[in-house]
């Protein structure tokens, strides 16, 4: 896309990269409309979560389960400068899929915390995630819960995959919860290959990733 291109599509006030975001989104929910949480204060202007939103849908594939979706990873707003880039911003957006939890009021607001918190280390750090990348969590992913997940690896969603924007690609990045006893043995063989070999065992049972707290090694 050229720059009079992107002049005559958008204007300043379009948020570019949220669009494609919804536009992809759209192919799988249709005209559903997510429930949409923000924070108080957007970070540009002094505000803790880097994240500027995260939707979530209720999905019924597989097995009943909330997606949620991030937006803050990639270049959101109109930006001339950043027509044609190979990445958008970072070059991804953070996804879950949860099991729904009976600790939850109703969403699980504590992973749009996850969400805040990773970010927050990809911004500080200049270091970013990818695909079959894992880290352990120091504990269980949903704090002062019992639970046996207490690790977190990244896969491309199976449904959302990787879009082209008119700023660069975004990839979508889906968190998957993994047991003590997962998280010991990627810690073991941290290589990616170790990951997605492992990743690919879930999907046996598992295709869509769906984190389920209660699941034990």
């Amino acid at each position: 896309m050229t720059k009079e291109e992107y002049k005559d599509s958008f204007d300043e006030e379009d948020a570019v990269g949220w669009l494609s975001i919804d536009k992809k989104l759209e192919e799988i929910y249709g005209d559903t409309e997510p429930r949409h949480y923000a924070p108080a204060l957007h970070y540009a202007i002094g505000g803790e979560d880097p994240i500027d939103g995260s939707s979530i849908y209720d999905s019924e594939k597989q097995s009943f389960h909330r997606h949620i979706i991030s937006y803050g990873m990639s270049e959101l707003y109109y930006n001339e400068e950043k027509i044609g880039e190979p990445f958008s911003k970072w070059g991804f957006e953070f996804t879950f899929r949860i099991k729904p939890f009976e600790e939850d009021e109703k969403d699980p607001l504590w992973a749009i915390q996850v969400m805040n918190n990773l970010a927050k280390y990809v911004y500080s750090s200049g270091k970013w995630f990818e695909a079959y990348h894992f880290i352990p969590a120091n504990g269980p992913i949903r704090l002062e819960t019992d639970t046996d997940i207490v690790g977190l690896a990244f896969v491309p969603d199976p449904e959302l995959g990787v879009i082209q924007t008119p700023h660069g690609e975004v990839s979508f990045l889906q968190m998957v919860g993994l047991t003590t006893k997962e998280t010991e043995r990627l810690l073991a063989n941290p290589k990616t290959d170790e990951v997605e070999r492992l990743i690919n065992e879930m999907r046996e049972t598992n295709p869509l990733l769906i984190t389920d707290l209660k699941r034990k090694s």
